[in-house]
């Protein structure tokens, strides 16, 4: 059985303007995030299929890419880990902010939701304006074209009950 894998070229991904711009420029951390949610979207894909996923076999085939070696490897494996081991947990917090039943999220946005609402909430060293920010550029580089609008206004509401000193600090 192939693993589902997302990339810039899937189908799935929207096909707009920017697909025509240049390569973009990846920061290491930008690049483990995306990577980060490659591997979420796996998981999540393979649990909606019934199939129980298995995290180090998709850190594995993730790391196969020759453009791996070039993201912050403690980032990545600090999210991707951390969603894995805390998806329902994660999905507990999302749920109230949502419209839809979690089911119904594309898995892109699902995955870009579970990655920014960790950073929310267990990585207190990210700001909260950075791990909103960060979590719209995976939704609109990997989701559809106003997903990110969704996942920006749920993190945006998960913010204000996770980070509401540091968000009224100013």
């Amino acid at each position: 059985m192939t693993k589902p894998t997302l990339s810039p070229a899937d189908p799935q991904v929207k096909k707009d303007a920017k697909s025509a711009a240049p390569k973009r420029s990846l920061t290491p951390r930008r690049r483990a995030r995306e990577y980060a949610l490659q591997g979420v979207y796996q998981s999540l894909v393979l649990r909606r299929a019934g199939s129980i996923p298995n995290g180090s076999a998709i850190a594995k085939q993730l790391a196969e890419d020759p453009a791996f070696r070039r993201c912050q490897l403690e980032l990545f494996q600090g999210i991707f880990e951390g969603v894995l081991d805390r998806t329902d947990e994660l999905e507990a917090l999302i749920t109230p902010a949502l419209d839809r039943p979690i089911n119904e999220l594309s898995p892109v946005e699902h995955a870009a939701l579970l990655i920014g609402s960790y950073e929310l909430a267990m990585d207190l060293s990210v700001p909260y304006k950075v791990a909103i920010n960060e979590a719209v550029e995976l939704a609109k580089t990997f989701g559809g074209t106003d997903g990110y609008k969704y996942v920006n206004g749920v993190l945006d509401l998960l913010a204000q009950t996770l980070r509401s000193t540091e968000i009224q600090a100013g």
